[in-house]
């Protein structure tokens, strides 16, 4: 019987501006939370979007339950991101409780001359965003001090934060501790790691030349430099912590070297958080009900207070180093999965194809695929004014698209990032270029055309795509970067297996002709 009823009923496609409607609606909240400072966060905005996805579902034939399992389809995909996203946050709090984090920061301000400024300043920003994850917490930090020390050498204001804008989205895409690159995998439906390794053949070319650009720029530096700042800082720093060496550096080395090694996500994530606690215990003197702390509310409440005298490097160093924990997480993971549920319903009920059926239809070539994808992202980004949504909608959206071209998922979860996390602080409306905009004194509009990594990256993942260069097929093979040459990973990404199968045997028929 329940088969004869779901055979009667008139399931059809929405048109498209019932399609629309979700969409819409979750935008018109967002610009006027933007216009009119209400300062909301967007996840109430996304679950009124979900209700009306549910209506415009309902319209078009579908039960509830059908409406239903779309959303737990697609939140079942991501529940080992969530999990790691969990995990990010008991590695920042070890990795703080260690002096991990503040031991790049100490190390990096000692490498800083007016000559070498710019270079040096992107990519100690790079680093530390890596180390934390967080593109937000270093240009909040490190950022904030790199602004004051380039106006004492006479640089552009505008010039010294898009060289931090530069450095910080740049650590933050290739964190593995990054919400952004987990949610992009996630999308995606790849390994992390997997993700992050195929992120290296866009992002690093184009990061070296944006530190060239920086490095010609700085050229014409003063050389009165007043050291006091940076001095200040690393002092600070310092009194915090019992102990500060090198040997504070190893949780990133295994955290790197799990990468290469391509270890599971959860384990090598586990494994540095393990390391960073004991060097926690041995050389900072905590005792485990402390490291039980750090790992589920981060190393804010063991901040000391007592020596501070200057309340700008006070707040500095706070930023520095009030976060991590897992509770600190659950902003992020909430947001996700009314996010994700939002999408995996949008394709449920055939809004997706409704809406760019016809416009997938056209990236027949990998060029095409990338162009759309990157397109969709800047869209996202700039009408519905959260990265989050300009990662999980377009990774939804062009998976298939991805799969009859026999791409690798781990491209599709690049492609994501080289438009969709490098471009949300380029948008003044965006949650990211809001935040930005305050932590840095200006608009984003100031700032962008000095942002080179942001512009470079993109650039550069388009064109030698459209060269037939730098290309992730799903049976692990690849081109450089350089040459349209195939050459062969060591294994496969990771994908589903429907996607997979229709992946490989799109690849095998392109081959046969």
């Amino acid at each position: 019987m329940a088969e004869e009823k779901t055979t009667e009923r008139n399931v059809r496609l929405p048109n498209p501006f019932m399609a629309l409607l979700p969409v819409l609606v979750l935008l018109v909240i967002m610009v006027m939370n933007y216009l009119f400072d209400w300062g909301q966060d967007p996840h109430i905005p996304v679950v009124i979007a979900i209700v009306v996805a549910f209506f415009v579902g309902k319209v078009s034939g579908y039960s509830y339950t059908e409406i239903l399992s779309g959303g737990l389809s697609a939140l079942n995909r991501c529940l080992e991101a969530i999990l790691i996203l969990f995990l990010i946050g008991v590695l920042i709090g070890s990795w703080l409780a260690a002096g991990t984090i503040p031991a790049i920061v100490y190390y990096g301000l000692k490498m800083i001359t007016p000559a070498v400024f710019l270079p040096v300043a992107c990519l100690i920003s790079a680093v530390v965003a890596v180390s934390m994850g967080s593109s937000w917490t270093t240009t909040g930090t490190v950022g904030i001090a790199f602004m004051t020390i380039g106006a004492s050498m006479g640089f552009n204001p505008a010039l010294t934060a898009g060289m931090c804008i530069s450095g910080a989205y740049t650590g933050d895409k290739l964190s593995p501790l990054s919400d952004t690159t987990n949610l992009a995998a996630a999308s995606a439906e790849t390994d992390l790691f997997d993700h992050v390794t195929a992120m290296m053949s866009t992002t690093v070319p184009s990061f070296i030349i944006a530190l060239v650009l920086y490095f010609v720029a700085g050229m014409g530096a003063s050389s009165s430099y007043d050291s006091s700042l940076s001095d200040q800082l690393s002092s600070d720093i310092i009194a915090q912590y019992n102990h500060m060496s090198p040997i504070l550096l190893i949780p990133i080395i295994v955290v790197i070297g799990a990468c290469i090694l391509k270890v599971p996500s959860l384990a090598g994530i586990m494994l540095s958080a393990v390391l960073a606690l004991g060097l926690a215990a041995l050389l900072q003197g905590a005792n485990f009900s402390d490291l039980i702390t750090f790992s589920h509310y981060g190393y804010g409440d063991y901040i000391n207070e007592m020596f501070w005298e200057d309340e700008e490097l006070h707040a500095l160093v706070i930023k520095l180093l009030d976060r991590g924990g897992m509770d600190s997480m659950c902003w992020t993971i909430n947001l996700v999965i009314v996010a994700v549920a939002f999408g995996g319903i949008l394709e449920k009920i055939g809004a997706v194809e409704s809406l760019m059926g016809g416009l997938l239809k056209h990236a027949d070539k990998p060029w095409k695929a990338v162009g759309l994808c990157m397109l969709t992202s800047l869209f996202c980004d700039w009408t519905m004014c959260d990265q989050y949504l300009a990662i999980i909608i377009p990774g939804q959206m062009f998976q298939e698209t991805y799969d009859k071209l026999g791409l690798g998922r781990n491209m599709l979860s690049r492609t994501l990032e080289d438009l969709g996390t490098l471009w949300s602080p380029m948008c003044p409306w965006n949650s990211c270029g809001a935040y930005q905009a305050g932590v840095l004194g200006m608009s984003p509009f100031t700032y962008i055309p000095f942002a080179f990594m942001n512009i470079i990256n993109p650039i550069l993942a388009f064109i030698t795509c459209f060269l037939g260069r730098n290309i992730k097929y799903a049976d692990g093979s690849y081109t450089g970067l350089f040459t349209t040459t195939l050459k062969q990973a060591k294994k496969a990404p990771k994908a589903p297996e429907e996607g997979k199968a229709v992946a490989l045997a799109a690849l095998k028929q392109m081959r046969g002709e």
